[in-house]
């Protein structure tokens, strides 16, 4: 089984298309059974359908990470 911090690096490989076979399988393994990588996992895609839907083709990709960063910040307060 992967680490938590693999699987996140993961999480981020997937959100851009950058993941391979093996490491989506690996995730979705590890987020079966990790709670807290399966919330990572949801709040990254509600962060990129955001992103999406209000200019993400016009962010470069260092303004994503930093909007990405800035969120799970935020997100961490709430917790």
């Amino acid at each position: 089984m992967i680490s938590c911090e693999e699987s996140g690096h993961i999480c981020d490989k997937a959100q851009y298309k950058e993941a391979s076979i093996i490491e989506k399988v690996k995730f979705k393994f590890h987020t079966f059974m990790c709670a807290v990588c399966r919330q990572h996992s949801k709040n990254n895609t509600k962060l990129t359908q955001l992103i999406d839907s209000i200019k993400g083709n016009q962010l470069s990709i260092s303004e994503k990470k930093e909007l990405k960063t800035s969120f799970e910040k935020e997100l961490q307060k709430h917790q």
